[in-house]
């Protein structure tokens, strides 16, 4: 381990000595850097349970190669809910997490034991007063049944001439063998886009419970076809994102199977575009270059909210406008926090950040119109970022450029004109908020016929138009 601080200079060193201190102190921030990078690897390896382990303990993971990040998770104590950072600050507890309120309850009395049904003092019977009531949330497990579908067939009695039957519901298999819940849940419990049980699996576990032999092949044309049916949907989607003149875009890697590439994973990247409150689309590719963000922001002028990534430095039309994000500044300094316990630096900006935040949060509770959210803004905010923006530039001098510190201070302040320019535009977020919209419901609704609607309908079926008609 590092000792506390370098060595200082004094005035009084001779030339040499001092010489001999720069250098030792150099050598203590490149150290520092080795260390950060270690302890960051440690903490992607083994989960984030293991941010709370000291580096003896993370040392000693490292001789047990067997060691998973769920055991870490098992042996670490619980995480808080939220980094308390500044000394001396106290949270009032939150006390016991409360259950949704939309959740069926199914109530279960226990009556008391019959001794308890007579008074100890008097001994006569004793009346029910109330109750002593808890919740606590359950499940019971999936049930798989068969439905048999009938359908009427009729005839006239008299002449009897021609038959008629039932007309077929609308599904998303047309004479599939399973039903639309069974394709859904495929789709989500994965399940596949949500929960990643890949189709391999979720055919074992129908195999294992059930003993029915279902393939991944099979299952993969499920997919295909519920993802051909929304093709258009995501057009439409994307019509109405434009719309509202404000994108907020981020990418992701995604781990994908490649045919030549047996026994290793080509990494691929999700592309998220969406708006606060609004619908989120996805554009998949196989790598992280322009191509994505070029080709969907290709004619959008309106506010583009991004991380710092280069690629979508040429993405959107000539007055499009290019804002950044700061949760993402503030995730890269959190992480220099956690790399290098015990520093300053870092956790006084992140804790200014959510000063910063704080901000955006009090206009929202009081439900701030536009003229007023600005007011508010421009009343607290410029003061607020002169100070974060002087510790960012003061923080490199503690610090390599190739330290965690170092690199997120020069992230930055690279974006910085784009970071205050939610001073500018009131509809600007600094962090980002989605649309709730519950998936297997949405999907249960317009994938059943989608194929066979009109075009001229589809944004009445987009989901902020499902979720808007739904309050």
């Amino acid at each position: 381990m590092l000792p506390a601080t370098p060595p200082a200079i004094d005035p009084s060193d001779s030339p040499a000595v001092v010489e001999l201190k720069r250098q030792l102190q150099m050598a203590f921030l490149k150290i520092q850097v080795l260390e950060e990078q270690l302890r960051l690897q440690r903490i992607h390896k083994y989960g984030p349970a293991s941010e709370k382990l000291n580096d003896a303990q993370l040392q000693f993971l490292e001789q047990e190669p067997g060691v998973s990040n769920l055991e870490v998770i098992a042996g670490s104590e619980p995480l808080p809910a939220s980094v308390q950072l500044k000394p001396g600050r106290t949270r009032p507890h939150p006390g016991r997490q409360q259950l949704p309120s939309d959740l069926p309850r199914v109530e279960r009395v226990i009556p008391c034991a019959p001794e308890q049904s007579h008074c100890p003092c008097c001994g006569e019977p004793t009346g029910i007063i109330g109750y002593e009531q808890s919740e606590q949330l359950d499940v019971e497990p999936a049930q798989y049944f068969v439905r048999v579908t009938k359908r009427e067939k009729r005839s006239c009695r008299r002449c009897q001439k021609g038959v008629m039957t039932a007309l077929t519901p609308a599904r998303i298999i047309d004479k599939g063998l399973v039903s639309d819940r069974v394709v859904i849940d495929t789709i989500i419990s994965i399940s596949k886009y949500c929960d990643h049980v890949p189709l391999y699996r979720q055919s074992a576990i129908l195999e294992r419970e059930l003993g029915i032999e279902i393939s991944r092949a099979t299952m993969d044309g499920w997919v295909m076809t519920a993802g051909g049916l929304l093709v258009p949907m995501a057009g439409v989607m994307r019509v109405e994102l434009f719309s509202g003149g404000y994108v907020q875009a981020d990418e992701t890697p995604v781990d994908v199977q490649m045919h030549d590439k047996r026994g290793k994973n080509h990494q691929a990247y999700l592309w998220q575009y969406g708006q606060p409150g609004g619908s989120v689309i996805f554009g998949f590719q196989l790598g992280r270059g322009r191509a994505g963000p070029k080709q969907f922001l290709e004619d959008f002028e309106g506010l583009l909210q991004t991380g710092g990534y280069i690629g979508y430095e040429k993405a959107g039309g000539p007055k499009m406008v290019h804002a950044a994000c700061w949760a993402h500044v503030r995730r890269g300094l959190f992480e220099a926090h956690e790399v290098a316990r015990g520093e300053t630096a870092a956790t006084g900006i992140v804790e200014l950040i959510d000063d910063l935040f704080a901000i955006g949060q009090h206009a929202r509770e009081r439900d701030y119109g536009r003229v007023e959210r600005q007011a508010w803004r421009l009343e607290h905010a410029p003061a607020l970022l002169k100070k974060i923006k002087e510790q960012i530039e003061a923080a490199p001098l503690e610090a390599l450029p190739a330290s965690k510190l170092g690199k997120a201070t020069a992230y930055a302040l690279r974006l910085w004109p784009r970071l205050i320019r939610f001073l500018d535009y009131p509809e600007l977020e600094l962090t980002c908020r989605r649309l709730s919209v519950p998936v297997r419901e949405y999907l249960a609704a317009i994938l059943p016929g989608l194929a066979d609607i009109s075009v001229r309908k589809l944004p009445q079926l987009t989901p902020a138009a499902w979720a808007a008609s739904h309050r």
